[in-house]
């Protein structure tokens, strides 16, 4: 790869999120902003070729985009319709202020979510459209945080736009009564957005730190946006106490460590103290959401002195509260670990076959590896591998295959 191309490659995985929201703005049609886009970074690998890589590539990308959105609109005899919308700043100034536009959200990324999370369109599609266009995730590792294939995914990704189009669905900021209505669709986006960083589902890195903080910064915008939401409180809180472990889930060689394994010393303790009083705050008043459930169980996790010290039976009762709110199989196969903590490994793997009988977690690689584990620790060996294996063919993070290569080794 060439300088050049890493530098758009570069710039594609930094700024995309923030020149296609812009381009929206201008283009007021998803699939257009989005071709327009696609055609600025094409363009950007023969202009930097020539003239050098701009002082601010995401300005240069967003303005190219714009002005190919505005060419496009002239070209479609739209442009004098729309030229009430259009009255913007410089553009090469990519910042807009709520106070300049009006608009109650404070930045187009976030702007873009939660016009992206439509009630028009399926829960699903909501979340599938806004994780591939707005946060540049892959169909790929869309697909496997629905445990579907890259095919389905991609199919649904095409029907949301293509019914965006024929609805007539416009790119709009909602109103401020609307916002409460698409708030869980936008969490569950800014919550997988960070998952999907924090533990990447392929490629060499176990982390892409970009996708981690970018969800961050959006929920603490989310945050300021409608202070009053306890499930942003949750969310934000469970970003920040799972985030506070960053520096020590690898070892210096890239490693993958278990949580018993992990120094907590080394932790973000400002971090786990600021999840840790959001936890409180969200859980006041009753009847908690999942985000704040999730988080209080992360936070029992991060504020245990020693693993050994893990209040498993209160992270037990919390996951049951999690299952009446959310009855999601994930959650399900984590309440099963706990379940193993308490009552030993026989009752884990006893939940654990009845989670593959279920059938709604096949393609998941996190129910054979947790299976596998349970069936070492009960020195059943021969099924442990096999079981190992099986997560090997789900895995495509160099991180946990080494991790899962070196388990199917000592069992074998």
């Amino acid at each position: 790869m060439t300088p050049i191309e890493r530098a758009v490659a570069d710039a594609h995985r930094r700024e995309w999120a923030f020149v296609l929201a812009a381009t929206a703005r201008v283009a007021r049609d998803m699939d257009l902003a989005e071709e327009c886009v696609q055609e600025a970074y094409a363009t950007a690998l023969q202009v930097w070729e020539r003239d050098g890589i701009p002082k601010n590539p995401g300005a240069w990308l967003t303005t190219v985009a714009k002005r190919t959105a505005l060419d496009a609109l002239r070209r479609q005899n739209v442009f004098r319709s729309k030229l009430p919308l259009l009255v913007e700043p410089d553009e090469a100034d990519m910042n807009y202020s709520a106070e300049s536009t009006g608009d109650v959200i404070p930045d187009d990324r976030l702007r873009l979510i939660f016009t992206c999370c439509h009630p028009a369109l399926s829960g699903e599609a909501q979340i599938a459209l806004t994780l591939r266009l707005v946060c540049g995730v892959s169909t790929a590792d869309i697909a496997q945080a629905f445990l579907v294939s890259e095919a389905t995914m991609a199919a649904r990704v095409t029907r949301a736009k293509k019914k965006i189009s024929a609805a007539r669905i416009a790119y709009r900021v909602p109103a401020a009564e609307e916002l409460p209505d698409r708030l869980d669709a936008v969490l569950t986006v800014i919550h997988l957005l960070f998952t999907t960083g924090y533990t990447a589902p392929s490629g060499e890195q176990l982390v892409r730190a970009d996708l981690v903080q970018r969800a961050l910064d959006l929920t603490r915008m989310l945050r300021d946006l409608m202070p009053d939401e306890r499930e942003v409180w949750g969310l934000l809180a469970l970003l920040l106490v799972t985030h506070a472990r960053r520096d020590t889930r690898t070892d210096a060689e890239g490693r993958l460590l278990l949580l018993e394994e992990q120094n907590r010393t080394v932790w973000d303790q400002q971090a786990i103290e600021e999840g840790h009083g959001l936890v409180l705050d969200a859980l006041r008043g009753g009847n908690p959401g999942r985000f704040a459930l999730q988080a209080a169980i992360a936070a029992l996790h991060a504020t245990a002195r020693r693993y050994e010290d893990t209040d498993w039976p209160q992270i037990i009762t919390l996951y049951d509260a999690l299952m009446r709110v959310w009855p999601s199989p994930v959650v399900a196969l984590n309440r099963a670990i706990a379940m193993t903590m308490v009552f030993g490994p026989e009752a884990g793997l006893t939940a654990i076959e009845e989670l593959e009988s279920d059938g709604r977690l096949e393609g998941y690689r996190y129910l054979p590896a947790t299976k596998a584990d349970l069936l070492r620790r009960l020195d059943r060996k021969a099924e442990a591998a096999v079981a190992y294996r099986a997560a090997l063919a789900l895995a495509e993070n160099d991180a946990e295959r080494a991790f899962l290569t070196q388990r199917l080794t000592e069992v074998s």
